[in-house]
């Protein structure tokens, strides 16, 4: 069992922010394993995909960015995941733009949906996707306005790596080799 979740904000307004990281990834995700996210459940659109007979759940939390561990608490309690048996992706102001960092577990640093996140379903791994860049914006402004083409598609391409980790996760179970591979 593996749920992966991508973190973000419903609606189209919040599609080109640093902020929908994580539904970057769940896309990203979902087109690698052809799967669609059509099925509405645990306060998440889902898709499904099986590896033999080991299901994987994509989920994209439709609860908005600060609310997001009730969808994963939902998910766990649904599914009878364990903790170990989820994977979080989001956005992170703490990391320089368009690297990755994959940990276990951890705080939740600047990231109040991540809070919400640990605080309701627990330390759970995670993939943090980059978006620190200079700027004098307030972090709350930085994060939900709008992209330029090129930090788009510095964006989607980390979002994208994001998604061939969790992909040779699911397919090799070696947490520490995708950590060597794909941090920084």
């Amino acid at each position: 069992m593996l749920i992966a979740v991508g973190l973000g904000n419903p609606g189209e307004e919040y599609a080109r922010t640093f902020h929908n990281a994580g539904f970057l990834f769940a896309d990203a995700l979902s087109a690698l394993l052809n799967v669609r996210l059509k099925d509405k459940e645990c306060k998440s659109l889902t898709g499904k995909f099986y590896n033999g007979s080991e299901k994987i759940v994509i989920a994209k939390p439709q609860t908005y960015m600060n609310l997001s561990g009730d969808a994963v608490r939902e998910l766990i309690g649904k599914y009878g995941a364990k903790e170990s048996e989820v994977m979080i992706v989001y956005d992170d102001a703490d990391i320089p733009l368009g690297t990755l960092r994959i940990r276990r577990d951890g705080s939740a640093g600047t990231h109040n949906g991540m809070r919400d996140v640990i605080l309701k379903a627990g330390y759970v791994p995670r993939i943090r996707i980059g978006i620190k860049k200079d700027t004098e914006k307030p972090l709350r402004d930085y994060v939900l306005g709008g992209l330029g083409a090129d930090d788009m598609k510095i964006l989607t391409e980390s979002a994208e790596r994001a998604a061939k980790a969790v992909g040779d996760y699911i397919y090799n179970r070696d947490f520490e080799r995708i950590m060597r591979e794909y941090n920084g």
